[in-house]
């Protein structure tokens, strides 16, 4: 039997089913989070062999204490993974302080984790992407600023979500930018696109090559929504676009993207952009080498009519997508709501008119409320225009 060590189990609180499924498969799984035992959903306590609480996660020795006590009991440590992106640098250390070479290893997580390292890669697999440049001082930002023009963005080159991001406007924002800026933080400063934000989402195997795939559409400004407050509505896409597949598979390539989960992100052009490409076409953002945020492994499952938890556990295991990829695909979205704000329809209302397409609805953890809202609601349509009318409804306030 082979020994699966997830780190952080239970966060988010949907994880436990990547748990059931590697079970499922035979895997010994064994947790280690900051949860105390006595919390964790009664699935995921039945799911782990066993279950390591680390108080403080924070201090990379008890994780190593952790291991070490692991390894044994149990014997060497087969696998290690969080798919979460605050774990990622963590699990690499771990991986290549036990030996455990199945995953990503610490002399290989930089270029998963700084933005400008990405480029080099989408480059290298055949994707434009946006002039930059790594921020050294006001007067290299101004010339910057006076070749690409204004607006430009600038965000911490190593970082995760929309923390530490500034859309600069003119030069009295950039003066701001540099009187607010994080003290020993690198940014990156690049040249503003204006396109829809879109995703290449699913699971590679061990030689690269993607066993499961799907896109997810997300509003044009996460900075926007975090700075104003704003509802959030995105959606999943089954019918993936050939570009963007073509364009895709070519990237997971190129990052050697093996036995996990990805979360490539692009902007598809909403008008012609200098030096980066034509209206329609795509233009890289970032990875992430996990799955995209929140519930959205979920959002996957109802646009697909798969389990995409399962996909994972599966390509661990046998290196291949053992799920019917037949069955009907339908668009998924989810449409969320801010406590701060008063609704026409209630959510009971929501819930009856929606009953027979809504999925999953409930309450956001404090964690994610601030980029994602404070309650959420998942449905799935036959129809882009019945999302749409779906989010409409949901969002509609007094």
């Amino acid at each position: 039997m082979k020994n699966f060590v997830f780190i952080s189990p239970h966060f988010p609180d949907s994880y436990y089913h990547f748990i059931e499924a590697l079970k499922k498969n035979g895997f010994r799984v064994l947790g280690i989070g900051d949860a105390p035992y006595d919390e964790l959903n009664p699935s995921l306590k039945n799911a782990l062999t066993e279950y390591y609480c680390c108080v403080d996660m924070e201090n990379f020795d008890n994780e190593v204490r952790a291991l070490t006590y692991f390894q044994d009991k149990y014997g060497h440590i087969d696998y290690l993974e969080s798919n979460n992106e605050f774990w990622l640098e963590k699990d690499a250390l771990l991986r290549e302080r036990f030996g455990i070479d199945t995953g990503i290893q610490g002399r290989d997580i930089e270029v998963y984790q700084h933005k400008s390292m990405m480029k080099a890669r989408y480059i290298k697999a055949g994707c434009p992407v946006a002039k930059f440049i790594l921020v050294e001082d006001m007067e290299q930002v101004k010339k910057f600023a006076k070749e690409v023009g204004y607006p430009i963005f600038i965000k911490p080159d190593q970082g995760v979500g929309a923390a530490g991001d500034f859309k600069i406007k003119d030069e009295n924002d950039l003066k701001d930018f540099f009187e607010k800026k994080w003290p020993d933080v690198t940014y990156i400063c690049e040249q503003f696109i204006t396109g829809e934000i879109i995703s290449f989402d699913g699971v590679a195997n061990s030689k690269s090559e993607v066993i499961f795939c799907t896109c997810n559409h997300f509003p044009p400004s996460i900075s926007d929504v975090l700075n104003e407050h704003r509802d959030v509505f995105y959606y999943t896409d089954p019918f993936v676009k050939k570009d963007l597949e073509t364009l895709g598979r070519k990237v997971v390539k190129t990052f050697e993207v093996k036995n996990r989960f990805f979360h490539l992100e692009f902007f598809r052009l909403t008008k012609d952009v200098p030096g980066v490409g034509k209206k329609g076409q795509i233009t890289a953002l970032e990875t992430n080498m996990r799955p995209a945020g929140g519930y959205t492994p979920d959002l996957i499952n109802f646009a697909n009519s798969v389990d995409c938890y399962q996909i994972y556990a599966d390509c661990m295991a046998f290196d291949e997508n053992r799920q019917d990829m037949k069955l009907e695909k339908f668009y998924a979205g989810c449409a969320s709501r801010r406590d701060c704000y008063e609704y026409v329809h209630s959510v009971e209302d929501i819930k009856n008119t929606f009953r027979n397409s809504l999925c999953l609805s409930g309450r956001y953890p404090i964690v994610f409320s601030g980029t994602m809202g404070n309650s959420y609601f998942m449905a799935k349509f036959k129809t882009l225009e019945e999302l749409h009318a779906f989010e409409e409804y949901v969002e509609a306030k007094k």
